[in-house]
């Protein structure tokens, strides 16, 4: 990828996660990206490409950095389980957190029938089958049932810390989770 592309979308995604998508013109971006409308649209043909581009770089970066975070883990399956809430509180608490793009994508975007909401409702289903794999192997007998709940209280906690950060909603959610997570431990 291009470097002048990739500031675009750096860009393109603070301005987003900080002003709002539809708050944000392609004239704004162009102007804190330092660039012209004709680039813009040479990496992204509209607005809307550039949204998806968005969605799936932040996706792409979160499930990035889960994923180096968990491999750190011994090979005992539950303990990744176990640790997921651990790293999304690291994440939620930590300065650089301004929220998650398909939740407030989705929100901005309700028509089911919008590629924009079809994309955030597609990352939103990719980290619950994520929730569930990691279930399966720590060998949860209800991996599809205890993925639901603890996606649930993802979504739930950080939609709380994103509008008042600090609330302590990734706290209650986390201990939340840790009670689910053992008990469909001993479940199995």
């Amino acid at each position: 990828m291009s470097v002048l592309k990739q500031k675009i979308l750096q860009v393109s995604t603070d301005l987003f996660q900080t002003r709002g998508i539809n708050s944000t013109g392609v004239d704004t971006i162009v102007a804190v990206a330092g660039t012209t409308k004709m680039t813009l649209y040479k990496y992204f043909e509209t607005k809307e490409e550039l949204i998806l581009a968005v969605l799936q770089q932040s996706h792409h970066d979160f499930q990035s950095w889960m994923n180096e975070k968990l491999a750190g883990l011994s090979d005992k399956p539950d303990a990744k389980i176990q640790q997921l809430f651990d790293f999304i509180e690291e994440w939620v608490t930590s300065p650089s957190f301004i929220g998650v793009a398909f939740i407030k994508a989705s929100a901005e975007f309700p028509n089911e029938e919008n590629r924009i909401h079809q994309l955030s409702s597609q990352q939103s289903r990719e980290f619950r089958q994520f929730i569930h794999q990691l279930a399966q192997e720590a060998q949860i007998k209800d991996a599809e049932g205890l993925a639901l709940q603890l996606s649930i209280l993802f979504e739930g906690a950080v939609q709380a810390e994103q509008i008042k950060r600090g609330s302590g909603a990734i706290k209650s959610a986390k201990k939340a989770a840790k009670t689910l997570i053992d008990m469909a431990i001993k479940q199995s």
